[in-house]
């Protein structure tokens, strides 16, 4: 192969390739309650409240009942139900970081990319629990691992697949959040970085043998290459800094492209760790 040539991204029609993978993710990941549907599982239905991505996207009524199936949830934990707008926004955010783990995380674990259809994807509206059929995925040729010419165009293909599954799902979203296209893909960058980001320490803290810092460290790098700024419709870059404690330790932080909203469900709590509303000097504070 001629040097800077980059490999080809090969698709592949194997879904039983990622299940092992979805199988770690699991295992990883204690906040991802997903349940792996066999190729020959009939889909869940709605009259059990299970309703897809592609619902989501094309019929109201389905929209309408996961929204009040957020706002039950809320109530239940915090008391109250919040403005329509801020439940809307909280559920999007959701089916993001979730759909966003889902593809990046095999890209992660084993540079596998999986193509995402929003009709294979399911939330439970009682619960907000997911299910997936997963499907096909995308690969280097040779199934190569490390620093190789491809990477670049296996990570377009990770942008790509994010988009190609998000994009039905936040035009449906827009008009209950009050968000506009920019926020909207905002909040995927936010949430998409937040994945990778969150992968890397769940892998530290089960792999004794090489630390939790090395592991973070490389998902960062992973999560910054990924999302290095300029890749519209995702409007801006992972730019991940470090902060340093008095103690000496240095700690990955970044600021979030805008407000998940947590604070305006559970008005006692400080706003996030990665929000804009929160300076370095606070930041430092909780650290």
């Amino acid at each position: 192969m001629v040097p800077g040539t980059p490999l080809p991204v090969l698709a592949q029609a194997r879904p039983s390739a990622l299940v092992g993978d979805y199988e770690r993710l699991r295992e990883l990941c204690p906040v991802l309650e997903l349940r792996l549907l066999d190729p020959v599982e009939p889909d869940p239905s709605a009259a059990d409240g299970w309703y897809s991505g592609a619902q989501l996207a094309t019929d109201e009524r389905a929209l309408a009942a996961v929204l009040a199936g957020a706002e039950d949830r809320i109530a239940a934990e915090h008391g109250r139900a919040p403005r329509p707008h801020v439940t809307a926004s909280r559920l999007l955010h959701h089916y993001v970081w979730s759909a966003c783990l889902l593809i990046a995380g095999p890209w992660h674990l084993a540079r596998r990319v999986p193509a995402v259809d929003p009709a294979d994807l399911w939330l439970h509206a009682p619960t907000g629990r997911l299910a997936l059929r997963p499907g096909g995925h995308a690969a280097l040729a040779g199934d190569l691992h490390g620093d190789l010419p491809g990477d670049d165009e296996l990570r377009a293909e990770l942008r790509a697949a994010v988009v190609a599954h998000l994009e039905p799902v936040l035009a449906a979203f827009a008009r209950p959040t009050r968000r506009r296209d920019r926020a909207l893909w905002g909040m995927v960058t936010d949430d998409l970085a937040s994945a990778v980001w969150y992968l890397g320490r769940m892998l530290g803290a089960r792999d004794a043998t090489v630390g939790d810092a090395t592991v973070e460290d490389d998902a960062v790098a992973a999560a910054g290459a990924l999302l290095p700024g300029g890749t519209l419709p995702l409007p801006g870059a992972a730019d991940f800094r470090r902060l340093r404690t008095p103690d000496g330790r240095e700690h990955h932080t970044r600021t979030r492209l805008g407000c998940c909203l947590y604070y305006a469900v559970k008005p006692e709590a400080v706003a996030c760790l990665t929000c804009p509303r929160t300076s370095d000097e606070e930041r430092l504070r909780r650290l």
